[in-house]
């Protein structure tokens, strides 16, 4: 990871950027079970209107984000996305840092994220880190999995 790198707020113009790096992550990490684009700028476009993302970047360009979303004394977490060639270096673990400092200051005392159960991974990621299950969600209908699964709900104190 470069000793470079810049976490700044998205803009409008990063659209086309956040949604390469997502997908190119997303791809890398969930092939196995979902198919095509994990984003569109359709997608991504309001959601910038409810919450922001955070981008991570080097003198190469955008190599990581996360969304969130401020919801009072809630936030929400989710597309957290590293560039494959950049990975398993702490750049996601710096992002999360971030985005639960920035929901602090912002007076948010709980962070919500919700991951896909098949990524068998990411529960004893994110216990790590102070998480807790605390729920599921079902799979969107609309995007069409090769394995039953469904959204497994964490969240973690942040006072």
């Amino acid at each position: 990871m470069s000793d470079q790198l810049q976490i700044r707020w998205a803009e409008p113009r990063d659209v086309t950027a956040i949604v390469r790096v997502v997908n190119v992550a997303f791809r890398a990490a969930e092939s196995f079970f979902v198919e095509g684009d994990r984003i569109t700028a359709e997608i991504l476009r309001p959601m910038l209107e409810k919450g922001n993302f955070l981008l991570a970047e080097d003198s190469a360009g955008l190599v990581g984000c996360v969304y969130l979303d401020l919801r009072g004394e809630r936030a929400y977490f989710g597309l957290l996305a590293v560039d494959p060639a950049r990975q398993h270096r702490g750049l996601g673990r710096r992002l999360i840092d971030e985005a639960e400092n920035r929901a602090r200051a912002a007076s948010c005392r709980v962070m919500d994220l919700r991951i896909v159960s098949v990524r068998e991974e990411l529960p004893p990621f994110y216990r790590r880190l102070g998480y807790v299950e605390t729920g599921t969600a079902p799979f969107p209908e609309e995007i069409k999995s090769q394995l039953p699964c469904h959204f497994v709900l964490m969240s973690k104190p942040l006072v």
